[in-house]
């Protein structure tokens, strides 16, 4: 999409051709941390034991 190296059109350039912001383009995404990820399996584990519980009994 974006060629960094294209010497006629700059990266703010093509960013505003693909409709896109430039800071996107930058954008790194960091991956979930350890803590997260059990948190996220501990409560899928209690949603597959009890998938008719709301948010109060989940909480």
């Amino acid at each position: 999409m974006v060629e960094p190296a294209n010497p006629d059109l700059s990266i703010g350039k093509q960013c505003e051709l693909l409709s896109i912001s430039r800071s996107s383009f930058y954008y790194q995404p960091k991956g979930e941390t350890a803590l997260n990820l059990m948190l996220m399996r501990k409560i899928d584990e209690q949603f597959l034991e009890t998938p008719f519980f709301g948010v109060r009994e989940m909480t």
